[in-house]
């Protein structure tokens, strides 16, 4: 452990980094490869149009934690990350928001580590850190067995405990927690923004934004995703509606599929 502790920045990942979910993101993916049935894609495609729509409280994760957990019972573990690798630059890197990126950046060149924390799986959050050139990752971690993931979680990175394993990465690593910024966009995530001495909120749901602006917290809006190619950008509202004509677009193609099929 370093002798002088110093700051590090810890970034949530979803509306936060990236325009969205990763889960959305990545679905596609796991549909071409193998992952997602028919049934179980149109199933945790309609959960993610929710939560890019509306948000998501307490309870409503939870009920969405135990969805997706459901659906990926059975994945083998190596072919997932290798599907997940394969995805990044198709799937990922154009949703990132350059805003994010730059901030990555400023705090890296500050001597800052840079750690990702999200309730998505490990092995989805890992390649995505890795692409952001994250140092660290906090991440839901699903029980294997055999290879393969289970149903059960042996973390789940999730309101409080994301604040419990911040502190547990701070003593490990040396972090003074009062020198450092937190960055996310929902009410869900205020045991994380409250556990540094600079919390900022962004692109925040509506309940986080007036907690925030209550207590002097710096809000800023991400609206600038990275392009892999030069295309219009557009404002953030806009980048979520495109999101949900994907996510029913796609969804009505397995629709279709699955008529034919039967």
């Amino acid at each position: 452990m370093p002798h002088h502790p110093r700051p590090a920045a810890f970034f949530d990942l979803d509306k936060t980094v990236i325009a969205g979910s990763s889960s959305f993101a990545l679905s596609r993916a796991f549909y071409d490869g193998g992952l997602l049935t028919r049934s179980g894609a149109l199933r945790g495609l309609y959960a993610q149009l929710g939560y890019l729509s509306f948000g998501a409280d307490h309870d409503q994760t939870e009920r969405m934690k135990d969805r997706l957990a459901q659906i990926s019972r059975g994945w083998d573990v190596a072919h997932t990350e290798a599907v997940v690798a394969a995805a990044l630059e198709q799937h990922i890197r154009p949703v990132v928001y350059r805003e994010a990126t730059e901030l990555i950046d400023a705090h890296r060149a500050a001597g800052e580590d840079v750690v990702i924390v999200s309730a998505s799986s490990e092995a989805v959050v890992r390649p995505i850190g890795e692409l952001l050139g994250a140092d660290h990752v906090i991440a839901t971690r699903p029980v294997v067995a055999d290879g393969r993931f289970t149903d059960e979680l042996d973390f789940y990175a999730y309101g409080p405990t994301k604040a419990t394993a911040m502190r547990e990465l701070a003593r490990e690593h040396g972090y003074d927690l009062a020198a450092s910024h937190a960055y996310s966009d929902s009410v869900t995530d205020l045991p994380m923004l409250e556990t540094v001495g600079h919390p900022v909120a962004v692109n925040p749901d509506r309940a986080l934004r007036r907690h925030a602006l209550a207590q002097g917290w710096q809000v800023r809006d991400f609206s600038r995703p990275v392009r892999l190619r030069p295309r219009r950008r557009y404002p953030a509202h806009v980048t979520l509606g495109l999101g949900a004509v994907a996510v029913g677009a796609l969804g009505w193609r397995l629709v279709r599929e699955a008529r034919r099929t039967a």
